[in-house]
């Protein structure tokens, strides 16, 4: 895409890993990026990232009058009709003025909201000749509708509106449709990995004492109680494993769980670390678990199959849209702990060559999927998609 301005939102800078490397990856292109919203910490972009801001304040009171005062006189018009938008909404009125002013006078040619619940807040640049996106993700998709009667209602009324939509797997494309069964300018874009920092390694061997590891923040949907049952059964089958979650360590409902099992010296909660020694444990696991009853596509599982060590997920989400069952990885139905005692014991008999046959398979996959090059590719092609169906309508 040339020559086009592009606002990247998700209210917060730095966002996402995801989010991040398409700010990065995009500003290498021709293509300029525009970031709104608070800014959490300092942070350096390449030049064709440009940043209007706030994080304390004082500096929301001057951005506030900043952009009130270049709108009154450069486009006092619009400043009106946006004006009479934001009081027609619910919520304060001078906190939307400081998030909406600076994007109705720098104006960019699309906006690309991340999060599907601030939709109906956003529509809005719609009415200015700004192209409208929304990025499908997450809860916000898959669980939050379901739990919330208005977010549903406002999802089923305001999606035929958007331009176009990103979608992360195949999967949270379909649970959007049962909001709004035509969907415009549709495109499934997966994650892309910085795969040169992800160097792959065949084992040289599989651990006597099974290693075991699960990588994710303590929650319900993470499916780690179903996890911790499985490894009860193996521990009365006198299994030889060991198990570690990393992500959480003040969990009372997982912690007395692990205790009511007589899992404690088998199962180890570790709170979060740093990236580089996540990336150690997963080279240092047989088994990288993904127990999950709901996901996208788990960042973690592909980190795993790029390393090289051999994931077992259940097939929730969009997992099996990367993991194909006996080639590159395993599915599990959700909530069985049995099958994880199955899969696990299936695992430790494979013969080393056979498990790297299976890791080497992973690798090619993510490589074909999921490099940041292709990502930043058809996201360029998506932006091109909705830009032109829009001119022609």
């Amino acid at each position: 895409m040339k020559n086009k301005t592009i606002a990247i939102y998700s209210g917060e800078i730095p966002s996402t890993t995801f989010i991040e490397r398409l700010i990065v990856g995009l500003a290498v292109t021709d293509t300029t990026i525009y970031l709104f919203g608070k800014q959490k910490k300092r942070i350096f972009y390449p030049k064709n990232v440009q940043l209007f801001t706030y994080s304390s304040k004082l500096s929301k009171l001057i951005v506030l009058l900043k952009y009130s005062l270049l709108l009154i006189i450069f486009k006092p018009k619009e400043k009106n009709k946006l004006d009479l938008i934001i009081a027609a909404q619910k919520g304060n009125q001078n906190v939307k003025r400081l998030k909406y002013y600076p994007v109705l006078y720098h104006k960019p040619d699309v906006f690309h909201l991340q999060w599907a619940k601030g939709t109906e807040d956003w529509l809005w640049v719609k009415d200015f000749g700004i192209k409208f996106i929304l990025s499908l993700r997450g809860t916000h998709i898959s669980i939050s509708p379901i739990a919330d009667l208005f977010l549903k209602r406002m999802y089923e009324t305001s999606f035929h509106k958007v331009d176009g939509f990103h979608a992360v797997s195949k999967a949270i494309l379909e649970e959007a449709k049962k909001y709004e069964t035509n969907l415009k300018n549709t495109s499934v874009i997966y994650s892309g990995l910085e795969l040169e920092k992800l160097v792959f390694k065949t084992k040289t061997n599989i651990n006597s004492t099974l290693n075991i590891v699960s990588i994710g923040r303590s929650h319900w949907l993470k499916g780690y109680s179903y996890a911790l049952d499985a490894f009860s059964i193996l521990k009365q089958e006198n299994f030889n494993f060991h198990y570690t979650i990393i992500g959480i360590d003040n969990d009372e409902e997982l912690i007395f769980q692990r205790n009511q099992l007589d899992l404690d010296e088998l199962v180890t909660f570790q709170k979060n670390i740093a990236f580089q020694k996540v990336m150690e444990q997963i080279y240092d696991a047989d088994i990288i678990l993904l127990p999950s009853i709901e996901e996208g596509i788990a960042n973690v599982v592909l980190e795993a199959m790029a390393l090289g060590t051999l994931v077992v997920s259940t097939d929730c989400g969009g997992m099996t849209e990367i993991v194909k069952n006996g080639k590159n990885g395993f599915i599990i139905p959700v909530r069985d702990s049995k099958s994880i005692t199955d899969i696990v014991k299936k695992i430790s008999s494979l013969s080393l060559e056979n498990y790297n046959e299976i890791t080497s398979r992973a690798r090619i996959a993510v490589e074909n999927q999921h490099s940041k090059d292709r990502m930043i590719s058809d996201f360029e092609s998506f932006y091109d998609k909705v830009n032109n169906s829009n001119k022609t309508e």
